[in-house]
């Protein structure tokens, strides 16, 4: 995993350490970069391997890596950085970004030392690609988070090293479909392994006790990293519309990301400054959720959206927009309010559910009623090794 910053998969890999049985397996965490809110959450039984040095220098500004890699007569890094450095300003999509400089960071970065029964790739793009190169394993499993489409990866990229991987993992059935449609031969190699989640751990952790005051105006919370993914854009135009019909609500937004400075004009323009709240990255967000009156998620695209999954099992009155995927998670009327995706869809639903107090207490209800934790999941990885 490149790291434990904050953000759905790295909490499903903290899960999945937590449920591990070691008493079958010994387990390394190998991290690009040792940093991340999540670092303190890793199982004591997961041995947390040395962070990949060479890595840092596609991590830091273009001057800095030249400088520290001539210091240290790493002439390789140079030219590699530089050659990265192009990529870096030319290519514009995120994603793709990252598969084309992975070749150069590979070309600096060494093998893994070790034999191992199995090693996961757990995110798409570097980890997966670092898993399928650097690692010597019986079985090279990769993980897709999201849906592959949406991220407008490169396929021929991935196409030179889905084949070496013997499974393919997803999260979602539609998430699986997009994968066997963009990559056919390796349509017998999909799997769908549901993120791991314990509702008795998010009960506990939501009794916890925060340290923020609020006002009891009704309070509507989001989860995610500030990114354009996320449609917090289409949120803040959304709540325009909302006050400007009189009704009364608290934006609380748990995150941080690139988004943030948009995000901030955004909302002084629209003059709702005094209506929302960023609170960054909590290392333990479960007790906001608890005290939410709404959880409202305003993405384009998701895979399988974990924090949907967790507002569900504390049983809040949701919102989410119509992305491919979220059909996977709620039933509309019934465990959620689903808004098409634009601000005005979005503001008609928020207030429905804000001015309808029945409404939230039966969509409550409902979600009290299921079977949500997936910790039986962690078989089907047992049988992925096996």
């Amino acid at each position: 995993m490149s790291n434990l910053r904050c953000g759905g998969a790295e909490k499903s890999l903290i899960s999945l350490l937590q449920t591990i049985d070691y008493s079958l397996y010994n387990v390394d965490l190998q991290l690009f970069s040792l940093e991340g809110l999540f670092l303190k959450q890793v199982h004591p039984n997961v041995t947390i391997l040395p962070e990949i040095e060479e890595y840092k220098y596609f991590d830091m500004s273009f001057s800095k890596a030249i400088k520290t890699g001539l210091k240290k007569g790493r002439l390789d890094i140079v030219f590699n950085r530089i050659c990265a450095g192009y990529i870096f300003k030319k290519e514009k999509n995120a994603s793709r970004r990252e598969q084309r400089v992975w070749k150069y960071i590979s070309n600096c970065v060494k093998k893994s030392p070790k034999k191992y029964d199995a090693v996961f790739g757990f995110l798409e793009k570097s980890p997966v690609y670092y898993a399928i190169e650097k690692v010597d394993a019986n079985k090279k499993i990769g993980f897709i988070h999201n849906d592959y489409e949406k991220l407008e990866m490169d396929v021929a990229i991935d196409n030179n090293y889905f084949p070496k991987l013997d499974y393919i993992v997803t999260d979602s059935e539609e998430c699986k479909a997009v994968l066997a449609k963009n990559f056919q031969s390796c349509k017998d190699k999909l799997r769908v392994i549901f993120n791991i989640i314990s509702p008795s751990l998010i009960y506990k952790l939501a009794a916890e006790k925060i340290e923020e005051q609020f006002s009891n105006q009704l309070k509507i919370i989001s989860i995610g990293r500030l990114e354009n993914q996320k449609g917090y854009d289409f949120a803040i135009d959304a709540l325009k519309i909302v006050k400007e019909k009189g009704v009364n609500f608290h934006w609380i937004i748990l995150g941080e990301g690139v988004e943030k400075p948009n995000m901030l004009a955004q909302i002084s323009k629209n003059n709702l400054q005094e209506n929302i709240t960023f609170l960054g990255i909590k290392e333990n967000h479960y007790p906001y959720v608890k005290m939410a009156d709404i959880f409202m998620q305003t993405s384009r695209f998701e895979g399988k959206s974990i924090a949907i999954d967790e507002a569900k099992i504390l049983a809040k009155p949701i919102l989410v927009t119509n992305f491919s995927t979220v059909n996977d998670q709620i039933e509309n009327n019934v465990t959620g309010i689903i808004a098409e995706i634009n601000p005005v869809a979005i503001a008609q639903k928020l207030i429905l559910l804000i001015e309808n107090q029945e409404l939230r207490k039966t969509l409550s209800n409902n979600l009290s009623q299921l079977k949500l934790g997936t910790e039986s999941e962690i078989e089907k990885i047992y049988k992925l090794i096996s």
